[in-house]
């Protein structure tokens, strides 16, 4: 697939002097600006640092970075949806949403209208025109955060073609202290026929990695990142049960609870046709954030 430039022009450059949240460096440099717009151009995909299109307002800059922002008049807008999901990002090869902890990501024998899929494509499509999406990865029903879709087959195939060197980082609240705080587990999954994953040389095993370090600690559980460079079903799960520390309210590997621990906090791929590498990223939802404080 052929590449292209970016489809906004960049009205300002900014170079970064000081280390801090990008929205707030924003506000000071363009204070003619109102703080609605700023906002609006991130969700468009309209700024870039250092090359890279950036959706989080909070998103933390380092001195010697440089801030680019784009002409919304000649950028693809996202598309407004009244579905429960946030659209973190949409241009005409992609949108990437927050999912919802208790969504489907797809549908299944027994679900097949209250789901991702479904939802966002029929925020999308017009009495004219019946929008057809592709999802590019997916997340377990209990697992919230970032979900992506092409708008064609081959610009999934293309995401995905570089989906290796995709970064992919989740949060997950786990059962006791993991020691030592941060490591690599390097185990195959495998599943059985009643599609239970399972650790270890099986029949159809396939190479899974994940890395992970400890990011705060709480009385009987343990705030991780995990880091992922492959993306086996249930890969963080069956890991972090292997290690002896299952995500906190998963049922099928661990003990059951509220809910479960996971969230899918950043994505960044390449862009085939942009021919850059695009961020999405949303914080966990506020019951995340009750599972773990709740036993501090």
């Amino acid at each position: 697939m052929g590449r292209r430039r970016a489809r906004h022009v960049v009205s300002e450059r900014l170079d970064v002097a000081a280390d801090g949240p990008l929205l707030v460096f924003l506000r000071e440099r363009l204070d003619g600006w109102r703080v609605k717009t700023l906002k609006a151009r991130l969700r468009q995909g309209c700024i870039e640092v250092n090359g890279e299109c950036v959706t989080r307002h909070d998103h933390a800059l380092r001195a010697g970075d440089r801030v680019e922002v784009g002409d919304a008049s000649a950028a693809e807008r996202p598309t407004r949806s009244r579905a429960p999901f946030t659209v973190l990002f949409a241009d005409s090869d992609l949108i990437a949403i927050d999912k919802p902890t208790g969504l489907l990501s797809v549908s299944t024998e027994r679900e097949r209208e209250r789901t991702a899929l479904a939802l966002v494509r029929d925020s999308l499509s017009t009495s004219r025109r019946r929008e057809r999406l592709w999802p590019v990865n997916r997340l377990d029903r209990e697992t919230s955060g970032v979900l992506l879709f092409a708008r064609s087959r081959e610009m999934r195939e293309a995401v995905q073609a570089n989906w290796k060197d995709a970064e992919k980082l989740y949060l997950a609240i786990v059962d006791g202290h993991p020691e030592p705080t941060e490591g690599v587990v390097d185990q195959p999954l495998w599943e059985d026929r009643g599609l239970a994953v399972h650790v270890g040389e099986g029949p159809g095993a396939r190479t899974a990695r994940s890395r992970y370090r400890t990011r705060e600690r709480a009385r009987t559980c343990a705030l991780m990142e995990v880091e992922l460079d492959t993306g086996r079903r249930h890969q963080i799960r069956c890991h972090m049960a292997w290690l002896g520390h299952p995500v906190v309210g998963d049922q099928r590997y661990g003990r059951g609870g509220p809910h479960l621990g996971l969230h899918a906090r950043r994505l960044s791929v390449m862009h085939p046709r942009l021919g850059r590498v695009v961020t999405f990223e949303t914080p966990p939802p506020a019951t995340f954030k009750g599972l773990f404080d709740r036993d501090r």
